[in-house]
């Protein structure tokens, strides 16, 4: 086995993620709770299944995490071998991009984000949450 020889190699660093005006940042949670509340909580919360082994959506909500505001369901777990009461799970993600433009992904079954619209307006990503089936918990 030959000996590799170690080299040092420039590594730029990474270009720094816009923050999140707080007037933004406002706007997007005020908007954003108005469709979980006249969109999203109509059409996928149900009252809970006569076969109680399986979860159920009990709620929807949504909160910011650093550049990332996250779409947040709540499931009801009242089987008898249930680890916990209740969990939740984030399954759709807008991540500011600067300016007016947020990147819009959805949490994959492998419990990776992936990003299907890059760079959509605020209007923009809300009506795709409503509307594409990729971002419905």
């Amino acid at each position: 086995m030959a000996n590799r020889r170690k080299e040092w190699v420039y590594s730029p660093p990474k270009p720094a993620k816009p923050t999140v005006p707080p007037a933004l940042k406002a706007e997007v949670g005020a908007r954003a709770n108005a469709l979980v509340e006249l969109a999203l909580k109509p059409a996928h919360i149900k009252p809970p299944p006569a076969d109680e082994r399986f979860n159920y959506l009990i709620d929807i909500n949504t909160k910011w995490y650093r550049g990332y505001f996250y779409f947040c369901a709540t499931y009801c777990s009242p089987g008898p071998n249930a680890i916990s009461p209740s969990f939740e799970t984030r399954f759709a993600r807008l991540e500011y991009a600067g300016g007016n433009g947020f990147n819009l992904a959805f949490m994959r079954h492998t419990g990776q984000w992936v990003e299907l619209y890059p760079g959509l307006s605020l209007d923009e990503a809300l009506a795709t949450i409503r509307d594409d089936p990729s971002f419905h918990p």
